[in-house]
């Protein structure tokens, strides 16, 4: 919200651009953003008596707005790619694999 329109624009533009090129890749699977924390509905039910509660689970400074799921050999794939995403975004990017399925 506090984004100067024109870097604003820059940076969607940017987005967009490595957004084509993971597509173009084929690592590309899925990506979405996340609405801010504030909209957050907090569950539990861990006691056997379900709680909602309005907000986030932890309140943060920051918080993910979104994410990328792409397909990479390995972590240093998946590193390349968050550089590409983090200079685009001009903020940072965490990295984490999928848990492998029981088998």
């Amino acid at each position: 919200a506090s984004m100067d329109p024109a870097e604003l624009e820059a940076a969607l533009a940017a987005v967009e651009q490595f957004n084509a090129e993971l597509q173009e890749s084929g690592a590309f699977r899925f990506a979405g953003g996340l609405h801010p924390p504030s909209s957050a509905k907090t569950v539990d039910a861990g006691n056997g008596e379900p709680e909602v509660i309005d907000g986030p689970f932890v309140e943060a400074p920051e918080y993910v707005g979104g994410f990328w799921v792409i397909e990479a050999d390995d972590i240093d794939e998946a590193v390349g790619w968050a550089v590409k995403a983090s200079s685009a975004l001009q903020s940072r990017v965490e990295v984490r694999a999928l848990q492998e399925p029981p088998s």
